[in-house]
């Protein structure tokens, strides 16, 4: 079986399409995952939000952020069809580490740990020595 790497990826879709072409940009994401061996977590759509500067023209955009797990080699596929896809402006794609799950199944039990106590932790280990 081949391994499965954790991925977060935010894109940016054309927000001058009509609510249907949106739904049907975001199910295309999800079928390029999904043919390429991957597994969608969680889909996240933000909805409309203004960019932080014009992108072809346009100020704003639909952001969408999924989870997923897939082969290392889907990716390169899935962005591929990412960026030919006119109706997608931007995309970001992001491996997780081992840090980052545990940092997201801490937040999917509710618990929130801030920078300062995780870093507090360590300074306590450091003085330990």
């Amino acid at each position: 079986m081949m391994k499965k790497n954790f991925y977060e990826c935010t894109y940016i879709i054309n927000p001058v399409l009509e609510d249907e072409q949106i739904r049907k940009a975001v199910e295309l994401v999800h079928d390029l995952i999904q043919k390429n061996d991957g597994e969608i977590d969680e889909t996240d759509e933000w909805g409309l939000r203004p960019l932080a500067y014009d992108m072809d023209g346009k100020g704003n955009g639909y952001f969408v952020n999924l989870y997923f797990h897939a082969p290392a080699a889907a990716i390169e596929v899935i962005e591929r069809n990412m960026r030919l896809n006119d109706n997608i402006i931007r995309y970001m794609t992001l491996k997780y580490d081992a840090n980052m799950l545990r940092h997201r199944e801490l937040l999917k039990k509710g618990v929130k740990p801030t920078i300062f106590e995780e870093v507090e932790e360590e300074s306590d280990s450091d003085d330990q020595d």
